[in-house]
């Protein structure tokens, strides 16, 4: 693994709450390497949340440098940054975030819809993804139809439809019984066998423990 698929430099996030200024983030340096396994650990308050929107574009750096796959996020625009999030990042939800009264087939093929892919194609590669994960028999089964682990299948499922570079989880199994969660775990680790980078934030050590490289993260810097 030579080739960085992630490299923050003195990456810095300052809110403003209009009285006071407050550092979620002060000036990180992370380098994260393509088909690596890495765990992001901190407790409420630490960083972690801030980093997790950093690195999905979803939020921009105060200051310094953020680089994903090869591309300098701060010279992208809202636009730029939307092609980026559906091109090369899978994002994993806590809370799920499945479209409602819309079948798994459909929610996992809805990503590919912003892509262009035709109808045909999105549901053959929906229905091959969550094939993968085991939910061949719930392809048309709703998220209220679905238990918490197998909602979060199809979350996974949506994740890497779009064959992405990285594949970004929050807080996965936060939501799910020890049980679920651990299935959970074990298919990231099915997942990053297959060579897919997986950076994974969390909260929970006994989590963490599955990734090939934990980076500990408290009062908005790195720890280890």
């Amino acid at each position: 693994m030579s080739e960085a698929i992630i490299t923050l430099e003195r990456v810095s996030r300052v809110y403003d709450t209009g009285k006071v200024l407050v550092p979620a983030l002060e000036d990180v340096d992370l380098t994260i390497e393509r088909g690596e396994f890495v765990a992001i650990v901190g407790p409420s308050g630490s960083g972690k949340s801030t980093m997790m929107n950093i690195l999905g574009c979803l939020d921009r750096p105060t200051a310094g440098r953020y680089v994903l796959d090869g591309t300098p996020v701060e010279e992208l625009d809202d636009n730029g940054l939307a092609a980026v999030r559906s091109r090369s990042i899978g994002f994993v939800f806590q809370s799920y975030n499945l479209l409602p009264r819309t079948s798994a087939i459909e929610n996992v093929a809805a990503p590919l819809a912003y892509q262009g892919v035709g109808r045909k194609e999105r549901l053959a590669r929906a229905q091959e993804a969550l094939e993968r994960l085991g939910l061949g028999e719930r392809l048309h089964h709703q998220p209220t139809e679905l238990s918490g682990g197998q909602q979060q299948r199809v979350g996974i499922a949506r994740a890497i439809v779009t064959e992405p570079a990285l594949l970004l989880a929050d807080e996965p199994t936060g939501n799910l019984d020890s049980h679920a969660g651990a299935e959970v775990i074990d298919l990231f680790r099915q997942l990053h066998a297959t060579g897919r980078t997986i950076v994974l934030i969390t909260h929970d050590v006994d989590v963490a423990v599955a990734a090939d490289r934990q980076i500990h993260i408290r009062d908005g810097r790195i720890a280890a």
